[in-house]
């Protein structure tokens, strides 16, 4: 019982780094039509530095754009190509990454 409870907790101890380190990233499109990333650890944390990934529902890369200090990245909405949907990737300075995507709906039908 007690190498039990012993090996659920170094699972967790040795788990928690892994947690901390996760990019949580939220797209949405304000009004005008400018498409708002923002991304931050799962510790709350901002990062700093990286890049923001810009593809086609069928996996075109369309544009890259730098992630501010402020761990946001703003971009006109091409709505011609964005129609069937897009996926966001922001990878990190030091290689973290993670997406959102945007579905038609979310673009406002993509018309």
């Amino acid at each position: 019982m007690i190498r039990i409870a012993l090996a659920a907790l170094l699972s967790l101890a040795l788990a928690a780094p892994a947690l901390a380190h996760r990019v949580n990233v939220f797209a949405s499109v304000e009004d005008g039509g400018t498409v708002l990333v923002e991304a931050r650890f799962s510790t709350g944390r901002v990062p700093v530095a990286g890049e923001v990934r810009v593809e086609d529902a069928s996996g075109t890369l369309l544009a890259t754009y730098e992630l501010d200090e402020d761990g946001t990245a703003r971009f006109p909405l091409d709505r011609e190509a964005a129609a069937g949907g897009l996926s966001i990737t922001v990878r990190t300075d030091d290689d973290h990454e993670g997406y959102w995507l945007l579905t038609p709906a979310d673009l406002g039908g993509g018309s």
